[in-house]
This record gives C-alpha cells, structure tokens and sequence, in this order.
C-alpha cells in the first residue's frame, strides 16, 4: 500500500480496484491483445457481473463499448442505462467519445466519468476543454500505448507519439486521472508492466495512474499497488477464475 502524509500524520492508502466489463452486442467480451479477432464472449450478462462486483463492495466499473471505439460513437448506452439503474456502482466509461454530444448522451445514461483517447490525440484543445468544463475529477486521458507509442480508435491505430510527452501536455493543464493500458499485454494475463507504472509514477507524481493490462493474480495487484499505482483495471483473470472475490475482499478492508 502507499505510505501518504497529512497534516494528521501519516495515513495508508489502498489501491482502488477497478473491474472491466468491456462490451460488445450487448455482451461481455474479452480481448487479447488488443485483437478483435481473438473475442471471448461470456454468458452472464453485463448487469450480473455489476451485481457481483458491488456485492463485496467494489465502488466502481471501468465499461468499455469495444464496438463505439471501433466505429467512432457510443452504442453501448442501453448497459450504462442498466448498470446505472440496478446497481449504486459508479460507472466510468469509455469507448466512441468524440464530441461534446456524445459526453452528454453517456452522462444522461448515468456514467459518473469519462475516459478517452482519440481525442486528445486529435484535438488537443477540445480534450483540455473537456477537463476544464466537466472537472479534472471526471475526465481521464486514456494513454493507452504498445512499444512506447500512444494508439487510439480502439488501439486499431498506432501513432509516433511518445507515451510520456502526451501524458506530460495534459498534466502540465492540471490533469489528475491517467489510463495506461499496455495494450500488448491487455487480456493475456502475463503480468503487468511494473517497469512502465513505476516511470510513470515517478514521473507525473500528483497525477493518479491507473494501470491496466495483463493483471494475472493478487500478487500482481498488490504489486502495483507498492508501486505506488491510484488504481488497477482487471478483467479477464477475474472472469478466468485466476482471482477470487477473497482475493479482491482483501483490498477493500
């Protein structure tokens, strides 16, 4: 855990556990590697892993729409309706946000926050817009990246763009939450790139870092989480069986 200090001394701070529920036809699906040819469907539906995932007191779900940040605009909004209306969760959402509208839309279908992509590569202005009129406590950059280089349009595209200058623009405009997936680890349960969460700690240390992609065990959590890493995305190695409700249980007391 991470030693933090305050003016009533010093305090432990546990890492915020972050469950993905990536969606694509309704369904909850996992990729590897970033592939969309290498799909694994799940039988229950959305709302039932919301329903466990509250159930031992996790507070919030990182909803991917695989299929709006394939084509440009959120589809997924029915499971953000559904997640919203049966669940107390917070929902932070990502997938297809390129236009003020399309934020407005995923706010009205209840998503507490946002997380993108594209846009700051594209345009940075309208995504420091973003941060200036929604909050920094609402707007995430999601600096997903593979060798070092940023990738966007649901990591179908590659840019030259280097991981830590992007990351670097936006904290310099009072950036909080940041969103790093090695995409060439996300879903394949190798573990995690430490040696990237602990540049990235170092090098942006007021900002949060969420780490995802390849988490595999417990002890791959609690490793971030000595890193120093805000909070964890996992996915596949919970809906694999490779970590328990007792091993989440054990970051949440």
């Amino acid at each position: 855990m991470t030693i933090r200090l305050s003016l009533y001394g010093i305090f432990l701070v546990m890492i915020k556990l972050i469950p993905l529920i990536s969606v694509s036809r309704g369904k909850v699906v996992r990729l590897a590697g970033g592939d969309y040819l290498r799909e694994k469907i799940y039988e229950d539906s959305p709302i039932d892993f919301a329903r466990i995932f509250e159930d031992i007191g996790i507070e919030m779900v990182h909803l991917v729409d695989l299929e709006g940040a394939v084509n440009g605009k959120p589809v997924a909004l029915p499971v953000i309706e559904a997640i919203a209306g049966h669940t107390n969760l917070k929902i932070a959402f990502a997938g297809g946000l390129r236009t003020t509208g399309d934020i407005l839309k995923v706010w009205e279908a209840g998503a507490s926050f946002i997380s993108v992509a594209s846009v700051p590569v594209k345009d940075k202005e309208l995504f420091t817009q973003w941060l200036f009129s929604y909050g920094r406590e609402k707007v995430t950059l999601s600096a997903d990246e593979i060798n070092g280089k940023v990738v966007i349009s649901g990591w179908q595209k590659q840019t030259d763009i280097d991981l830590f200058s992007h990351i670097e623009y936006f904290y310099s405009r009072s950036l909080k939450f940041v969103k790093v997936t090695d995409v060439s680890r996300d879903g394949t349960m190798v573990g995690p790139n430490f040696e990237l969460y602990g540049k990235l700690v170092s090098q942006f240390p007021d900002a949060c870092i969420v780490a995802a992609g390849g988490v595999r065990s417990a002890d791959d959590i609690q490793m971030l989480q000595d890193l120093g890493v805000y909070g964890v995305i996992f996915g596949k190695a919970f809906y694999e069986g490779k970590i328990n409700l007792s091993d989440l249980k054990h970051f949440l007391a």
